[in-house]
């Protein structure tokens, strides 16, 4: 599988985002300051089912915290993985396990052998983007930071 593939084109991942309604976030911390907690954020006031997935923490957002993929007893459309590279193959045994939609890796996670074994199993793969950041590009979102342009463009606006 080539990095490109991986990645998702802007129609795949729309067609994820559309369809999920659950989500979880396997290594989200409990500090307000990490990229995890802010994306979960994001994503839960924004309509959808955060499952945080740590075994450090009890609760996280206002959800019952589970220590590993397995133990949830619902059903889970993408697993989100704000984890090392080298977890990944383990956190990929679990998705599959549970029958999960989609792995995501997150910026940074690039495992193109596990996005492949993915694949192979069925499961829709994303690597190396965010999900907070490809919601708000696609569905509008960009407004969260103080930022409203209802456009996505690479050109600034030109002001009249």
């Amino acid at each position: 599988m080539k990095i490109d593939e991986a990645r998702g084109d802007f129609k795949k991942v729309k067609k994820l985002l559309s369809n999920a309604r659950t989500i979880a976030i396997v290594g989200l911390s409990e500090n307000w300051a990490r990229p995890s907690n802010f994306a979960a954020k994001y994503m839960q006031n924004h309509g959808y089912k955060i499952v945080p997935v740590n075994p450090g923490y009890t609760e996280i957002l206002g959800e019952k915290c589970y220590t590993s993929l397995r133990e949830i007893p619902f059903e889970i459309d993408i697993v989100d993985c704000f984890r090392k590279v080298e977890e990944i193959p383990a956190i990929l045994e679990e998705t599959s396990a549970i029958k999960a939609k989609c792995l995501w890796m997150q910026l940074g996670i690039i495992d193109l052998v596990s996005a492949q074994k993915a694949v192979d199993l069925g499961i829709e793969v994303i690597v190396d983007r965010c999900v907070k950041i490809e919601h708000a590009r696609l569905f509008g979102g960009l407004n969260y930071c103080g930022v409203n342009t209802r456009v996505v463009s690479s050109k600034r606006h030109q002001s009249p």
